[in-house]
């Protein structure tokens, strides 16, 4: 059971709903606090006080007053005229994450609404009913406006769900699960809205999956390491220490750990004197791209507990504040920051498959083919892989640094967050498959080389590999390969072969 009080989620905690279905409660202490937030709007309602979000309209229209009889309609107005996403949805376990993010930072209790909203928004999660989210339409600021209409819109007994596999009309997922609609009182459809749960969301799941492609880029590029007899000599402990980033240090250790007792590194000298880069910098790449991923991981932590609605109420009331806490640019900048990480372990990943099958960078069979010629073998996977890193360098330009001014130059400047978060998640599936395609070119190189040599680590995933990809044999599909082998890297359980990165620390 995961107890949501506004400021103690963790990563863990969303994995733990988004992937293991965990239940999820609100804490009691934070729901009196929502509760004294909810009288304090309450009172300004009565007392027709002008406050933002409450009794009167919504970005350039701040300024125009609305009677207390037209509260609730201006809150269904809000929702349904901001609902105006379009394109493919969210994949569920991000609508299932905009869910849980919206309700811890509702229950901070800053926010105005009543806890029945909170406690709607946790019977969706544990009943897994994950509203349908169109990916486009946000400018990240203010907040993921259109994105959240669409999740508003179920609580409401509208819009659509994804529910036990299908795709149905929000009211009949509801009415099976004994759900009654809310009709939003003042304040709580821009409650609602207002935050950047939809790029955090999408963040933390790309997180999740990137951190898994890290780990995995390294157990594969071990692999590619003996396929090509590299060099250890570049990852001794005193080489990495004296440059001092930690992140590199432990790349390089968990490959010593990987490769410990292989019968097919080399030394200096061995065989040749020096690597190419991209086996030789293996540190030195994949460590500053855990940097970067340190730095997500870091401001996602902040985002998941933070209050980012407007306007925002203090002291039961007393003060009620119009800021810019929906302003995504924080998350912007992770994510695109992220993009460029992620598509770096790609583009080494590109290039150690290029010393795999080019005959002038190994001394293995032209394009890992079984017979040279008749055979194109591996050739055309180093063109997918070279494809899919092309791709990656486009996606991977700034989101962040555009910016359009909306609602009559109001709202001049927007962060585009979830257009980043939407792109790094699109590289981190290529980048997937370029690691897919590495695994499979490294695993024939092995083969040439001698499996019975591989160190004993390495040994196991190349068998447990060989169950999903067979030897090259034969030129077949190899389209099939590449799929079937990142869905494997994909639902890995990777806890199962103790690569960990708290275990690389210790």
């Amino acid at each position: 059971m995961v107890e949501l009080n506004g400021s103690t989620l963790t990563l863990k905690d969303i994995k733990a709903v988004l992937f293991d279905k965990a239940m999820v409660s609100a804490s009691p202490a934070s729901m009196e606090r929502v509760v004294k937030s909810r009288a304090a709007v309450d009172r300004i309602v009565e007392q027709q006080k002008v406050v933002y979000g409450i009794n009167t309209g919504f970005g350039k229209f701040s300024d125009v007053l609305i009677n207390a009889e037209d509260v609730e309609e201006l809150q269904l107005n809000l929702i349904h005229s901001h609902a105006c996403g379009v394109g493919e949805p969210f994949p569920e376990e991000v609508s299932r994450a905009m869910l849980l993010l919206r309700a811890n930072a509702l229950i901070k209790g800053y926010s105005g609404v009543r806890p029945v909203i909170i406690e709607r928004l946790i019977d969706l999660i544990n009943a897994e009913i994950h509203p349908v989210i169109p990916q486009q339409g946000s400018l990240g600021a203010s907040g993921d406006l259109a994105p959240l209409s669409h999740l508003a819109l179920v609580l409401m007994g509208e819009g659509e769900v994804f529910y036990k596999g299908e795709r149905i009309p929000g009211i009949q997922a509801l009415s099976k699960e004994g759900i009654a609609p809310i009709v939003l009182q003042a304040k709580e459809g821009l409650a609602l809205i207002n935050g950047t749960q939809a790029m955090t969301a999408m963040g933390v799941v790309n997180y999740l999956e990137a951190e898994q492609v890290a780990l995995e880029s390294e157990m594969i590029a071990s692999i590619t390491m003996e396929a090509l007899r590299g060099i250890m000599d570049a990852f001794d402990e005193d080489v990495h220490l004296a440059r001092g980033y930690s992140q590199q240090t432990e790349v390089a250790k968990r490959i010593r750990e990987y490769l410990s007792d292989s019968g097919l590194t080399t030394s200096q000298g061995e065989i040749r004197v020096q690597d190419a880069y991209s086996l030789r910098c293996i540190p030195q790449v994949h460590g500053a791209s855990w940097q970067a991923l340190d730095y997500v991981k870091e401001k996602l932590e902040i985002e998941i507990n933070a209050a980012t609605d407007n306007p925002l109420i203090f002291d039961d009331g007393a003060k009620i504040i119009s800021g810019g806490n929906f302003h995504g640019q924080p998350i912007a900048l992770a994510m695109d920051f992220m993009k460029i990480a992620v598509a770096e372990l790609a583009n080494i990943s590109e290039r150690r498959i290029e010393r795999l099958v080019n005959p002038q960078l190994n001394d293995l069979p032209p394009f890992l083919s079984p017979q040279p010629g008749l055979q194109s073998g591996a050739m055309i996977m180093q063109y997918a892989a070279a494809s899919l890193v092309s791709e990656n360098k486009t996606l991977a330009h700034p989101a962040s640094v555009d910016s359009i001014p909306s609602s009559a130059n109001q709202e001049d400047h927007v962060s585009m967050g979830t257009i980043g978060s939407r792109h790094a998640h699109q590289i981190i599936q290529n980048a997937r498959r370029v690691l897919a395609i590495e695994l499979i070119c490294a695993l024939q190189g092995a083969e040439f080389q001698g499996v019975e040599k591989m160190a004993s680590r390495t040994r196991v995933f190349y068998d447990k590999s060989r169950e999903i990809v067979p030897s090259i044999t034969k030129d077949r599909i190899f389209s099939k390969d590449i799929e079937a082998a990142a869905v494997w890297l994909k639902e890995l359980d990777w806890a199962a072969y103790g690569l960990t990165r708290a275990e690389a620390k210790a």
